[in-house]
């Protein structure tokens, strides 16, 4: 049977790799992954040395397992799809950069051995995860023609259940959506390992859960972007972007994208990369897209919003009345609503823009592009934001709040969605209904925009 591409797959591998009774260690997965060509670029050779010779078949490891490892993990740059991962929060991530900072993280940390100073000083960290690749990409973007983008794009599985492919949705750049989120894990797990090894899989299983996401609670993996941040703010991932890029310049041979640049141009480029960066993964939520969440198609011809737009209208769906905490129950609830409006509304699609789950991410409805059916006689003024939950009694939880208040709204407003001087309302003030519910609109009076 062909194993799904989910990190559970990539888990029961590890278990069987990291068994002390079949001769397994910690570090037995980060050496055979670059040995399968997890690290093939000039810097991370810098960092974690040449790779070691092509691996046999681990006896651990069936014939199915072995083949799902090495498609994962031969690393090539004009198909970085192929190194992708479903992980139970919904998210996609790529192996590479996520096993290059485990292993960066468990020799700083001790085991193995120990890390090379680099010259000039680069943390090794981060140069095998995100900065070499952030650099490399927005200076091969900058040697051709406008239309080559540094990062992105994002893409959509087959099938959540049993994903086989991961196609793009667009032409991929250095660092798709993958890439980047596989780096900031690597980043955020390697920090843990550097102050003391444990079972990669135990780490792994803590950090994304495990199944479809199907436990009780938040995964910490869906604080990603909350923590990346603490570790590699805008500054610092400044700093490490040119830092790498020196260190590349010290090779011999020297890249070949990297001959003509100056020092002038190399602190240009760490600057921009890490502002775009920090603006896309880490400052602005993530938004699981309506091919994840196994959308019906829009029903009709959808109609345009000419952006900025000076409103947002804030929801809760009252039904389902419970927050959904978990990947598998916010995407079955956004099937809920939209069969719920579409079959018995008589609407062409799930009404609401976005739909904000409990679990850490926005889910895209009608999205940024499209007139919405969320607050009548306003739709084409502003976008619908509905919370999942019944919040007449009860709030749902500060993370959730912060994550609509602190980065949706400010990140709209970056981005040129809406206008600086918004105007945010509750649905109650434009229509005869209680929603978003007595609890969230009394919440709400203290926000930026409320009108």
């Amino acid at each position: 049977a062909v194993l799904p591409r989910h990190m559970d797959s990539v888990l029961d591998i590890l278990d069987a790799l990291e068994s002390p009774s079949r001769g397994g260690s910690p570090g037995t997965a980060a050496a055979l992954g670059r040995g399968l060509g997890v690290c093939s670029t000039p810097g991370c050779r810098a960092v974690l040395g040449e790779p070691p010779g092509t691996p046999e078949r681990p006896p651990a490891l069936t014939p199915g397992q072995w083949q799902l490892l090495t498609e994962l993990l031969r690393h090539d740059p004009a198909t970085p799809e192929m190194g992708a991962v479903l992980a139970p929060d919904g998210s996609t991530v790529a192996l590479g950069p996520l096993l290059a900072g485990i292993e960066a993280g468990l020799r700083s940390g001790g085991f193995g051995r120990p890390l090379p100073t680099l010259d000039p000083p680069a943390d090794p960290l981060l140069a095998v995860t995100i900065a070499e690749v952030l650099g490399t990409s927005f200076l091969l973007a900058q040697g051709s023609d406008n239309n080559v983008t540094a990062l992105g794009p994002g893409g959509c599985w087959d099938d959540v259940e049993n994903p086989q492919n991961y196609t793009l949705r667009g032409p991929p750049s250095p660092v798709p959506d993958l890439v980047a989120i596989g780096a900031m894990d690597g980043v955020v797990l390697g920090a843990r390992l550097a102050q003391g090894p444990l079972p990669v899989a135990e780490l792994l299983r803590g950090y994304y859960g495990t199944g479809n996401g199907s436990e009780a609670g938040r995964p910490p993996s869906s604080y990603r972007r909350r923590d990346f941040g603490a570790l590699a703010g805008q500054g610092r991932l400044e700093k490490e972007v040119a830092a790498v890029l020196g260190v590349l310049r010290t090779l011999s041979p020297t890249p070949e994208f990297l001959r003509d640049v100056g020092a002038q141009e190399v602190a240009a480029v760490a600057h921009r990369a890490a502002r775009e960066f920090s603006e896309r993964y880490v400052e602005c939520p993530a938004i699981v897209p309506r091919c994840l969440w196994d959308a019906r198609p829009y029903r009709g011809s959808p109609a345009l919003l000419q952006p900025p737009l000076g409103s947002v209208f804030l929801h809760h769906t009252l039904e389902p009345a419970r927050p959904c905490r978990t990947f598998s129950a916010c995407a079955r609830a956004m099937r809920d609503m939209q069969r719920f409006h579409q079959d018995t509304r008589g609407w062409d699609d799930i009404g609401y823009s976005f739909v904000v789950g409990s679990d850490g991410y926005l889910y895209e409805g009608r999205g940024w592009h499209w007139v919405g059916a969320h607050t009548k006689g306003y739709n084409t003024q502003g976008f619908g934001i509905g919370i999942v939950g019944d919040f007449t009694a009860t709030l749902p939880d500060p993370d959730t709040l912060a994550l609509v208040r602190d980065e949706l709204l400010p990140c709209a407003v970056h981005s040129g969605h809406i206008r600086p001087d918004f105007a945010l309302r509750g649905h109650r003030q434009l229509g005869h209904t209680d929603c978003p519910g007595n609890a969230l609109f009394q919440e709400i009076q203290s926000w930026p925009g409320f009108q």
